[in-house]
């Protein structure tokens, strides 16, 4: 049987710590082959970022549809847009297959707190991109941006009404020794899952999660589930993750499964 296709639309980081490196990586170690559109090249490693250069937008749509037309995709992961054509050129596709799972890792901000979005995209994200998706995936951070809300409760409430078919709500961001995730989805009670918080800064663990989830859905799984074991996933990889620059250590994401 052929390995499930994971279609991966996101930003070049070429510390390979984030972005589509992170993507290929974590779908390769599921059992998934990612195939890859690229919105736009960064320059940052794993200390820094200094630029965002998105890709042309007629260039991501080409790329989509090349993918698309060519190879079976079982469910998509979205990252960094890198601007709001691209988000338009995203959107358009996404519109076209609505039968594909559609796991969306809001990027606002680098690892370092590099704001990577504009209050416009933010408008578009929210009005136009959010009822596309499966699942959203926004830390603690980019919930209560994406929302304006202050109560996660409240935020994750906002995401759903605003078309996102459930929300996961990291809570890396937030204080204390045990961080809590919790799924929510309409007409049933959040579903929370609280972990150890492992010691360090990590750099591509929303890329990693999000990615995880995806391939567990192409696998089969319902979300909860899906959720679960990417979320174990993610644990074996950070406790793995090794200082390969001078910043925030690097998920092994491959090992982790060998």
């Amino acid at each position: 049987m052929s390995r499930p296709v994971i279609l991966c639309i996101a930003g070049h980081d070429p510390s390979g710590g984030a972005g589509i490196q992170a993507d290929i990586e974590t779908a390769a170690a599921l059992g998934c082959h990612a195939a890859t559109v690229t919105t736009c090249l960064t320059v940052q490693n794993s200390a820094e970022f200094n630029e965002l250069n998105p890709v042309e937008s007629r260039l991501v749509t080409a790329q989509l549809h090349t993918i698309l037309n060519d190879m079976p995709v079982a469910a998509i992961k979205v990252g960094l847009l890198g601007s709001s054509d691209n988000l338009s050129a995203v959107a358009t596709m996404l519109r076209r297959h609505r039968g594909i799972p559609v796991v969306f890792d809001p990027v606002l901000a680098s690892g370092s707190g590099k704001e990577l979005v504009s209050s416009f995209l933010i408008v578009s994200i929210i009005a136009e991109f959010l009822k596309l998706t499966t699942l959203c995936t926004p830390n603690s951070v980019e919930a209560r941006k994406l929302s304006g809300r202050e109560s996660l409760d409240e935020a994750a409430a906002e995401l759903l009404a605003s078309g996102a078919g459930a929300v996961l709500l990291t809570g890396g961001h937030e204080a204390g020794e045990i961080l809590e995730n919790r799924l929510y989805q309409r007409d049933t009670p959040p579903q929370a899952w609280s972990l150890k918080r492992l010691p360090g800064e990590f750099h591509g663990t929303g890329c990693t999660l999000s990615t995880a989830i995806a391939c567990q859905l192409a696998l089969g799984l319902a979300l909860p589930e899906a959720v679960t074991a990417a979320q174990d996933y993610v644990t074996r990889t950070l406790r793995e993750a090794e200082a390969l620059g001078s910043g925030q250590r690097i998920p092994k994401r491959v090992a982790a499964c060998s």
